[in-house]
């Protein structure tokens, strides 16, 4: 079986694509056969039934995988809303078991797989006759470690200690976490990772400039 991580964030727009994609091009520019798997994706463009404009597309290109971004995907939806819902307005009931096989295909297919989840660890994917699916129970289906990708700016330690305790208190473990639009000589974005480091005892794996086209990372991320 390949090994995987799942990417997922304080919140929505931090920037999981931004810096999966660069974990991506890293990787496979080391020469490892490493492949982008996101189970849900709302706020798409399409063409009959074709990916133009999404997460997916942004992360092929980047990484340069050699796939169709809509490989990459098991639901899609036009509206930029949560998945319970989007897939609600649509008439759907995401079918968790058809993700797992998804996922279980790109497992065959690659040493590495990255997940990108959606919205925050806690984002709701089925909501329905009672059932309360969150992203969280998604990640201990498949198995997964977890890269929590946080914003540099203010707030950013509250929104980290949280979704850290939250993983831990549901058994996720938690790899490292991820830095992005980082200011280098910004006074509070240095002590903010000090802070993260303290309170949760977990390293920064990267921190992640606005534009920066590379990643260092502090260690390989599927170890």
């Amino acid at each position: 079986m390949s090994k995987n991580i799942f990417i997922t964030a304080t919140g929505t727009d931090v920037g999981k694509t931004y810096v999966s994609a660069l974990i991506i091009k890293k990787m496979r520019e080391a020469g490892l056969n490493c492949g982008y798997f996101k189970p849900v994706l709302s706020g798409v463009e399409e063409v009959g039934g074709k990916l133009t404009e999404s997460d997916c597309n942004y992360v092929v290109k980047t990484a340069k995988i050699p796939v169709k971004p809509e490989e990459c995907v098991v639901y899609w939806w036009k509206e930029a809303v949560s998945p319970h819902l989007a897939s609600k307005r649509a008439g759907e009931i995401i079918d968790i078991k058809k993700i797992k096989q998804a996922y279980e295909k790109k497992q065959k297919e690659y040493d590495y797989v990255l997940i990108e989840g959606a919205g925050g660890i806690t984002c709701p994917l089925r909501l329905v006759n009672g059932e309360k699916y969150l992203l969280k129970d998604l990640i201990k289906e498949l198995k997964s470690s977890i890269i929590i990708v946080a914003d540099g700016g203010l707030g950013t330690i509250n929104s980290v200690v949280l979704t850290y305790e939250y993983a831990k208190s549901h058994n996720i473990e938690t790899k490292g976490i991820i830095v992005n639009n980082f200011n280098p000589d910004s006074f509070m974005h240095q002590d903010n990772l000090k802070q993260i480091e303290y309170l949760t005892g977990q390293k920064i794996l990267a921190t992640v400039e606005k534009g920066q086209k590379d990643i260092k990372l502090l260690n390989n991320v599927f170890v």
